[in-house]
């Protein structure tokens, strides 16, 4: 019998594969509450996100949100209202077209689902029965005039301009988010590790196309498009 494939191995969940939960600082949701302020006592570096965190003092309580380009410890940070300021929470009803957002809601109270990533942002297209959001794939998306945001864009986006110049660095830099630092191709391996693998050269040797009710060990490759269904 062959061994099992790099994806098989991630999908059991060991030690190896698996983000170490123990270092992260917070989930980071936005705050359950309708109304209130909060403060920014420090901005931190967040093992495992490509961002800094905000840390605030809310209503005597440490919460931590995704620091925000322009904000700086010390200023006051306004959950619910309609005060447009970067850092600000509120809902996408009451934020005007043309704004940019973050840590989107995917359905009212959910905490934040999208656009969550370092010097990302989202952009409030138009108001109405929906709200329709601009994300940063270029797609544009549906989402309830209740579901909340954080206006503004998230800091750390130049954290591509110095390179990483090791693969050491990479490699632990790459850890905390539980991602491999190199992959090698099917092709360059053994049979005995995957699908692809053996012959003279890097060749597949065969179709590279799956059925989508192949199994898991033999899902390599391409896998068919979904029949298309007349509506």
């Amino acid at each position: 019998m062959g061994k099992r494939l790099i994806p098989q191995r991630r999908g059991r969940g060991t030690s190896l594969y698996r983000s170490p939960s123990h270092r992260h600082v917070d989930d980071v949701r936005l705050p359950a509450l309708s109304e209130g302020t909060a403060v920014i006592k420090d901005l931190i570096q967040a093992p495992g996100r490509t961002c800094p965190l905000a840390v605030l003092d809310l209503n005597g309580r440490t919460d931590y949100q995704l620091a925000v380009e322009g904000t700086k410890v010390g200023q006051t940070i306004k959950i619910g209202g309609t005060e447009i300021v970067a850092g600000n929470i509120t809902q996408l009803s009451k934020i005007p077209e043309g704004t940019l957002v973050h840590n989107v809601e995917a359905r009212p109270g959910d905490g934040g689902k999208f656009v969550k990533t370092a010097g990302s942002s989202g952009t409030v297209v138009s108001r109405g029965d929906k709200v329709v959001v601009l994300m940063p794939s270029g797609a544009l998306k549906e989402f309830s005039p209740d579901c909340r945001a954080a206006i503004g864009v998230i800091a750390g986006g130049g954290r591509g301009d110095k390179p990483l110049a090791k693969a050491g660095k990479n490699v632990h830099t790459l850890r905390s988010r539980s991602t491999a630092a190199f992959k090698t191709k099917g092709v360059a391996m053994n049979p005995v590790d995957h699908p692809h693998g053996g012959g003279s050269h890097a060749h597949v040797g065969g179709p590279n196309c799956q059925k989508r009710t192949a199994s898991p060990g033999q899902k390599v490759g391409f896998l068919p498009p979904k029949k298309k269904v007349k509506k």
